[in-house]
């Protein structure tokens, strides 16, 4: 588990790092900027892009959306959507700031969250997955579960659209939704990812968050604990 801790800096940058594009926002901005991503993007080619992205931006430290699992603020393993070598790279050196790194989903999900026990799912390039529980950020791999030998990534990932249609995709979402509500008890769930567009309609108690919740659980990662 990863608790809301630490000073804010006064001026914080925040990258979301997806399968198709890494995005970027910082303190006293409005619009995101953003550049491809892709499958061998490595994280020294990303910090590259992102310092070039952000050179005329000024920032005392960086929050980083890691699309994979974290473990102790590092990551735990190479990610599945894009390239290797991001275990053991030393992102503070390379930024020049202090960095937090988190799950990307559980960066959207702690800017999302507002009560109680609330489950994300992020439907993206593959599928995103985090709850936050009293403002306590708990990480979850979930779309790499078993199920009939297939994962809930197969189901609810961007390749199960395209292979099954909107309808089936939609049946999918709504049924492994209604599954995980009843199995964690949670209070709120958010649909989050690029393909919540592709939703006709929000499964019953689900609300639709918005990408840019990902950069606010960015500032929140440096906000004082909470009482």
């Amino acid at each position: 588990m990863a608790k809301l801790r630490g000073k804010r800096p006064k001026r914080i940058l925040v990258v979301d790092i997806g399968g198709t594009h890494v995005k970027i926002l910082a303190t006293g901005h409005k619009e995101r900027r953003r550049f491809p991503s892709g499958p061998g993007l490595t994280p020294r080619q990303m910090v590259r892009g992102v310092k070039e992205l952000a050179a005329d931006w000024e920032y005392d430290a960086v929050s980083m959306g890691y699309p994979g699992p974290v473990r102790n603020g590092r990551p735990a393993r190479e990610p599945y959507n894009i390239g290797r070598g991001w275990l053991g790279f030393d992102f503070e050196a390379a930024f020049g700031r202090p960095v937090k790194i988190i799950n990307d989903a559980a960066m959207q999900a702690l800017g999302s969250y507002r009560r109680g026990t609330m489950l994300f799912l992020g439907l993206g390039t593959g599928l995103g997955s985090a709850m936050v529980v009293n403002g306590t950020v708990v990480p979850l791999e979930l779309g790499h579960l078993a199920v009939e030998k297939k994962t809930f990534e197969d189901f609810l990932g961007a390749a199960a659209f395209e292979k099954y249609g909107r309808k089936k995709w939609q049946s999918f979402v709504e049924r492994i939704t209604e599954r995980l509500v009843a199995a964690f008890q949670i209070d709120d769930v958010v649909l989050g990812g690029g393909n919540v567009k592709r939703l006709t309609t929000l499964p019953k108690g689900c609300r639709a968050g918005d990408n840019s919740n990902a950069f606010l659980g960015g500032y929140r990662l440096w906000e004082r604990p909470r009482p």
